[in-house]
């Protein structure tokens, strides 16, 4: 029997061969029957590009059908997977500060301190150090020449919330020797800093045959809500007053401030005014839970108040970013159904209020699953996960602050007054400028302006010459280029500086997707075709992945490249499916009825904004959604179903 299914398997794989393209012959030969002749589909509807214009239900089968063939080969773990006896997770029907058991079978799988996992094979860069310099591309290709926004799609509030869920999720352990990293003659006049110096990630071997080393997390990856918890018991003890399960926040309604001026809050590295009000938002959520819950039920003490308030505002960070932020990004039809999908399943929202989850995956949605699925690989977010979310071109180069004491126009806008430059939000000093502004006009003025958009030449400046920070929030002394140093994180090995991430072309392949031949399979952006031309030459293998990322044609309602989308769509559903407390523990006797209440009613930022400032989006947003810019008009009623639509 096993010899007939060779044969067959033989027979099948020959015959594909003649409609694949032969990048992708090795992986499909080691694919299952039945996923080779799903990836054969999935290639043949790549190459007619055409799986973002299919109707709405053929589109989500199409993305279901991919999804399903990375979950099976586009997950690689990285270290030894603990052995020994399974935990019971009914001793902890809490998140811990660590993120430790959460995972069933595996205590230690998401916290801190964990590896790195791989999307991606790592392949050894070194023979391809210094072409094209890093300083080069960043100068040629990344810096802004004029600053590019996105329209009325996505505005600041929605370019703070990408920060603050990093904030959240990743962050390298780095090394405590540093690297220098010098511009070349060709272009060092052009280059704000001629040499800096950095802090390489600390490579960290893994005790395993298959990827002999990688890097650390220092914050936990579950969705778990350590932006403002924290990722580690030291950091919980911090923020935490200890009397009603609540967290610390000043009178004002942002952050308190430590005797240093350090913002007090989960985590606050590298961070600006933007994030900063998003943590004293969900701080004052974390509250609101643990009110409502204690008026609930009188028996809670303070740390059952905090843990069950925890779940739920980790949770309703995880909805709004599902079904409000990601549906902004990726604004389509498609989208739209796969992410509320994701969350509600196909019956919708209406058929699971009432009857619960009904169904598998496909029909009741990811979240409330009867128990997490890892898909054999330990749960992490992964190197490439990273590599995707380096999105600094969505900040502009100065906030427009509003006059909030003046009346709205018609489209509920308000006038503009100062200008202040973006250097003067970021660290400490970002924190005493906030507190001059205030809450509500800080994220009035956020609501009203757009975002820049991921495209070449559109990386901040003043992002190339930066001072960054360290875990505690202190300002290091060197300052760096972050243009240059991301180039090389997100494509290039310097020196053993980084995590072996492979460039625009091979990353592809190994997503399944169709390679680059040309520069014209780039961008039909004349321009970006020349100096893309100019940099690389004819070599489209040295394409880096961040300058791919941004130069790549964008599909229409897209905000990201395909390539990035590749990747989320794989891990944006991991992220809530290995998850314990989105599956198995989603349910009221983990979250309490009015937990679990609170998290089913919130649908959107504005729910929250709502809660807290009742009167802000009544007077000033016009939007339907607080990630768009808020003087646009909400969308028009569409009549025909969601999943029957079909794209313009």
């Amino acid at each position: 029997m096993f010899r007939l299914t060779e044969l067959i398997k033989n027979l099948s794989g020959a015959s594909l061969r003649r409609f694949i393209h032969q990048d992708f012959h090795e992986v499909v030969d080691r694919m299952t029957i039945i996923d080779a002749f799903l990836f054969l589909i999935v290639h043949s509807i790549d190459k007619l590009g055409i799986w973002h214009r299919l109707p709405v239900i053929l589109g989500l089968l199409y993305l279901s059908v991919r999804r399903h063939l990375h979950q099976e080969y586009s997950l690689f773990n990285v270290g030894r997977s603990p052995t020994g006896v399974r935990y019971n997770p009914a001793d902890y029907p809490y998140r811990t500060a660590d993120g430790k058991y959460n995972e069933p079978f595996n205590e230690g799988a998401g916290s801190q301190g964990t590896f790195f996992g791989r999307n991606v094979l790592p392949v050894n860069q070194q023979d391809k150090l210094k072409k094209p310099d890093p300083m080069v591309v960043a100068t040629r290709l990344l810096a802004r020449k004029k600053f590019i926004d996105t329209g009325k799609q996505f505005n600041m509030i929605a370019a703070s919330w990408i920060q603050f869920m990093i904030h959240d999720w990743v962050d390298h352990m780095e090394e405590t020797e540093q690297i220098e990293l010098v511009a070349p003659k060709e272009v060092a006049n052009q280059c704000p800093l001629k040499s800096f110096r950095f802090y390489k990630t600390k490579e960290v071997p893994t005790g395993f045959w298959d990827i002999k080393s990688g890097a650390l997390n220092i914050r936990t990856p579950w969705w778990d809500g350590s932006a403002i918890y924290g990722s580690n018991e030291k950091r919980l003890h911090k923020v935490r007053t200890f009397k009603d399960g609540k967290l610390k926040i000043s009178e004002d309604g942002l952050l308190l401030l430590d005797q240093d001026g350090i913002a007090v809050s989960g985590d606050v590295r590298n961070s600006w005014a933007g994030v900063s009000i998003l943590q004293a938002l969900f701080v004052k959520e974390h509250n609101a839970v643990c009110d409502t819950l204690k008026r609930e039920y009188k028996n809670l003490g303070d740390e059952e108040l905090y843990r069950h308030a925890r779940l739920v505002t980790s949770a309703v960070i995880a909805k709004v970013h599902t079904i409000d932020w990601t549906v902004e990004l990726l604004k389509t039809d498609t989208l739209l159904a796969g992410m509320r999908g994701n969350w509600y399943g196909l019956l919708g929202k209406t058929f699971k209020d009432k009857f619960g989850h009904v169904g598998g995956a496909i029909l009741g949605g990811v979240v409330g699953l009867k128990k997490p699925e890892n898909h054999g690989v330990p749960y992490s977010l992964t190197e490439e996960f990273v590599s995707v979310y380096r999105m600094h071109s969505l900040l502009p180069d100065y906030l427009q602050l509003r006059d909030i004491s003046a009346a709205p126009d018609s489209h509920k806008s308000p006038p503009s007054t100062d200008k202040i430059p973006m250097p003067s939000l970021i660290g400490r000093g970002g924190e005493r400028t906030l507190s001059g502004i205030g809450f509500t006009k800080l994220m009035v003025s956020m609501g009203h302006q757009a975002s820049g958009a991921l495209e070449p030449w559109n990386y901040p400046m003043w992002l190339r010459d930066v001072v960054p920070q360290d875990v505690d929030g202190t300002d290091r002394p060197d300052h760096v280029d972050l243009a240059a140093l991301e180039g090389i994180c997100a494509g290039k090995v310097w020196e053993g500086a980084v995590r072996f991430v492979r460039f625009n072309n091979e990353f592809r392949r190994a997503l399944l997707l169709i390679p680059i031949s040309k520069w014209e399979d780039v961008t039909d952006d004349q321009e970006v075709i020349e100096a893309l031309h100019q940099v690389y030459g004819d070599e489209v293998e040295e394409l880096d992945l961040l300058v791919g990322l941004m130069a790549e044609k964008k599909i229409k309602g897209f905000a990201i490249s395909e390539t990035a989308f590749i990747i989320f769509l794989l891990m944006a559903t991991r992220r809530l499916e290995a998850d314990r407390f989105f599956t198995s523990n989603f349910n009221e006797e983990t979250y309490t009825k009015k937990g679990f209440e609170w998290v089913n009613s919130t649908e959107s930022l504005k729910d929250v904004l709502d809660r807290h400032y009742p009167e802000m989006t009544v007077k000033w947003m016009n939007s339907a959604s607080a990630f768009s810019v808020w003087d646009s008009p909400p969308p028009s009623p569409n009549p025909i179903p969601l999943l029957f639509r079909v794209p313009k």
